[in-house]
């Protein structure tokens, strides 16, 4: 896992750009804090921030190789996890090597098979390839989006980088932000290739662009296909454990410490279990953390989203799988720290405004790195299986709507709330949101004979394996990263998802709940009290003094009149949240103030040209 950048300019000589290079490789040192390097021949410069997870003295970058046409290198971030046998494919094709790692793998799978390399791999990456052959750059994403990847093109040629922050440090790209750019900041829809900055896009999952003299070109290798599926539910269970087991054992491989990270939900637990029986057979122990929040457990009170807490499943995981267990327990000074605030909007070079949900993640994170580099996680099972209250919500699923936002406008508002009423006018995110949604849904195919109501279902999956996913895969990605931790992502695995996404939804809910695939093909390994739980979502504080935190900070903001920030949201309704007598419990008002300085942290420390008109 790495952080990589570049920049190519085919009207100049980039080795007289060293300084601007470095500048841009700096920005990743978050993401790979073991190791730097950079490449620069000609028009191509490449930049390498590494943590050492395969192979840690031979895995170095940028890697390259010279062939009779030119030079061949390669700046990769993530993790191949079938390297071992696409290497020995290649060794029979005539390849040598001269290290253990999979990065110089991917580079002889480039050379053998162009950027069809990537329909071969396995696993989750972000890479690019300049060509000297042929003068080219090759940029490959992986399938689901696991591994960020951005790219701005300039008049001779491409910047990018696995941030946006490696790019912006470019005198070429511009820190500005248009109308456009809010509309996607305060939707939570997710446009494909879409990156707020002005001028910058992503590298879509799933795609390889290629970039010479005369442009740009895209070419999508792998997207969700609609297949009948015809195995019975029995099989349907068996199939499923079958790829779990796989995917786990590839998973665990690493030359560093690794940990699992354990909620007491059903994603989390299965995934955990399953690694403790595999590290078992090996006379192993699997370490698991868990998030917890001072008197959560004795104090927690239940509400529509949460019915439990987190603490007593989690112990119940780690009794039965007997890992080496943590619970990380913050306190909500900590959770509304500013600096804490700062180090999460660079980290996501955004104001994503999850407030105490976001600075919990990295504190856990910054917790679990002083004992291991590589952590499993949960993450995408509920996308993958149908676990979303939504998925169950006749409101929501009968809306011409992203689900997920009928039911987070139940519970937390519209971020448009808190916008000056004349921002808000001119954004019109309710216009902005529908043609979104239009476009999402168009190309989802209909199987023939498919019932109305199993294709509504399809296309809510479809939704939240091709969208929402991709909101908390990036969120995982940039909170873990900030501390140099590789986060996997076992149930992102294409096999699993193309597998599970075309079992129909009476599969998907035979028990009549949630993931009943999942709970049933884990059942043996799981705790009664895990296999009985209704979900309940990542953990957030319920501490009356993280809110009257907000409310100081709030107040204190206000102070500051003439700060940019009002220029965007209604300073009235600051006001009125952080002057209440009793603290923000409501998850609608905390998330009001959260969402304000959120975006004040992120002008102070980004100076955007916001262009409101």
């Amino acid at each position: 896992m790495c952080g990589i950048t570049g920049w190519i300019s085919f009207d100049r000589d980039l080795t007289a750009e060293a300084a601007t290079l470095h500048a841009m490789t700096e920005t990743m040192a978050c993401r790979g804090p073991d190791d730097r390097g950079t490449f620069a021949e000609g028009p191509a410069a490449l930049g390498h921030r590494r943590l050492a997870i395969i192979d840690l003295p031979g895995g170095r970058q940028p890697m390259s190789l010279p062939t009779p046409g030119g030079t061949v290198a390669l700046v990769y971030s993530g993790e191949a996890y079938n390297f071992t046998e696409l290497r020995r494919e290649l060794t029979d094709r005539g390849h040598r090597f001269t290290t253990d790692s999979d990065t110089e793998v991917v580079l002889h799978g480039y050379l053998e098979w162009g950027d069809a390399v990537a329909e071969r791999l396995n696993g989750m990456y972000a890479f690019a390839v300049w060509d000297g052959r042929h003068d080219k750059l090759v940029m490959i994403r992986d399938r689901m989006g696991i591994k960020p990847f951005y790219y701005h093109p300039t008049p001779d040629g491409v910047l990018f980088g696995s941030e946006p922050k490696a790019i912006l440090a470019n005198p070429l790209a511009r820190r500005r932000v248009t109308l456009d750019g809010l509309r996607e900041l305060f939707t939570m829809i997710k446009t494909p290739g879409h990156a707020v900055w002005e001028g910058m896009r992503e590298v879509e999952p799933g795609t390889v662009v290629t970039v010479t003299r005369s442009g740009l070109d895209t070419r999508v290798y792998w997207q969700l296909e609609t297949r009948p599926h015809t195995d019975d539910r029995d099989t349907s269970v068996a199939a499923v454990r079958t790829l779990l087991d796989d995917i786990v054992r590839r998973q665990l491989v690493a030359d560093v410490p690794r940990c699992t990270l354990l909620s007491g939900g059903l994603d989390s637990s299965a995934m955990t279990a399953l690694a403790a029986r595999q590290l078992a057979e090996r006379g192993e122990t699997v370490r698991s953390f868990a998030v917890d929040f001072v008197g959560q457990a004795d104090n927690f009170v239940a509400d529509e989203l949460r019915g439990t807490p987190d603490a007593p499943f989690v112990h119940d995981v780690a009794r039965l799988a007997r890992t080496d267990h943590q619970d990380i327990v913050l306190d909500a000074q900590s959770l509304a720290d500013p600096a804490v605030r700062e180090k999460v909007i660079r980290a996501r070079d955004l104001p994503a405004g999850l407030g105490d949900m976001d600075a919990s993640l990295l504190l856990l994170f910054r917790a679990i790195r002083d004992q291991s580099t590589v952590a499993l996680s949960g993450e995408s099972a509920d996308e993958v299986f149908g676990g979303y209250l939504q998925f169950f919500d006749e409101e929501a699923r009968r809306a011409d709507n992203f689900p997920w936002l009928v039911r987070f406008g139940r519970h937390f508002g519209e971020d448009a709330d808190i916008l000056r009423p004349e921002l808000s006018k001119s954004l019109d995110l309710g216009s902005y949101v529908a043609d979104g949604y239009r476009t999402a849904v168009s190309g989802i195919q209909r199987l023939d004979g498919e019932s109305d109501f199993e294709y509504r279902m399809r296309r809510i999956c479809h939704l939240h394996l091709t969208r929402f996913v991709r909101i908390l895969l990036d969120r995982k990605d940039r909170m873990s990263m900030a501390v140099g931790l590789e986060v996997r992502v076992p149930f992102c695995d294409h096999r699993l998802v193309e597998y599970v996404y075309n079992t129909p939804w009476s599969l998907k809910s035979f028990d009549g709940r949630e993931k009943s695939l999942l709970r049933e093909a884990t059942a043996d390994v799981l705790p009664r009290s895990v296999y009985d739980r209704v979900k309940s979502p990542y953990p957030s504080t319920q501490d009356p003094r993280y809110a009257r935190a907000l409310q100081e900070q709030a107040k204190d903001l206000l102070a500051r009149p003439s700060h940019p920030v009002f220029d965007l949201v209604d300073r009235e309704r600051v006001r009125t949240a952080a002057e209440r007598d009793t603290p923000v419990s409501t998850q609608i008002a905390r998330r009001g103030l959260e969402r304000t300085l959120d975006l004040a942290q992120w002008i102070d420390l980004y100076s955007p040209e916001l262009v409101l008109s």
